[in-house]
């Protein structure tokens, strides 16, 4: 089975500007993905697609291959299926799996991979999705009133229903979703992730804070 990891990283950043190329840990973000894909003895290739010069240079230079994406799949309303897709469709071999890593999620801790890996072919899944269990009491707003959702107000948080968030750090799923304009097929694993590296998904400057403290703290996850 050949297994493709794929990297979007597009130019165009309008909360956090370069985002991508942001330095965090003294490395550009999206080589944080870069890196921790070359590493996995399951990925047989590592490619970015981008649509900006910067990052294909820095991209190339730490070892990742490039497709360059068209302005059209750029854009700030493209999907990510869409450059997953434009990949699958550029290169000139054929690929089972995809892993999509995200560069705005550039902490994993380093067995996430195997175990996923292992876990997604275990199952049988089309497709595998990383989540973290969410501890907060949720609700929503109705005609200016809180209304509880996973809870009953009084309620202690540790007796609360468990509930899930996808938290970005991982996908992989079969080629063929990608081609039917699908990341997560019917049949979708969630690999559950207990480690403060899912609590990064970077969008905005406090993110990037938040990131840098929590690499601080464990910086060999």
């Amino acid at each position: 089975m050949k297994t493709i990891a794929i990297i979007p990283a597009r130019g165009g950043s309008e909360r956090l500007p370069n985002k991508n190329v942001k330095l965090l840990g003294g490395l550009p973000l999206l080589v944080h993905s870069v890196q921790y894909a070359l590493k996995q003895p399951h990925i047989n290739s590592v490619y970015v697609s981008t649509n900006n010069a910067l990052i294909k240079s820095i991209a190339l230079e730490h070892g990742a291959k490039i497709i360059d994406r068209p302005e059209f799949l750029s854009e700030a309303h493209a999907t990510t299926v869409s450059a997953l897709k434009h990949v699958l469709q550029s290169i000139d071999q054929s690929y089972d799996t995809v892993v999509l890593l995200q560069p705005t999620n550039p902490l994993r801790p380093t067995t996430l991979f195997n175990d996923a890996y292992a876990a997604f072919m275990k199952s049988g899944c089309d497709s595998l999705m990383t989540v973290s269990r969410s501890h907060h009491k949720l609700g929503k707003i109705v005609h200016n009133k809180f209304v509880p959702f996973n809870y009953e107000m009084g309620q202690r948080s540790q007796d609360l229903e468990p509930l899930y968030f996808e938290n970005g750090l991982l996908y992989i799923t079969k080629a063929s979703l990608i081609m039917d304009d699908t990341i997560l097929g019917d049949n979708n694993f969630p690999f559950i992730v207990e480690h403060p590296y899912a609590q990064v998904d970077i969008d905005k400057e406090e993110d990037f804070k938040l990131a840098e403290y929590i690499l601080k703290q464990y910086p060999d996850a």
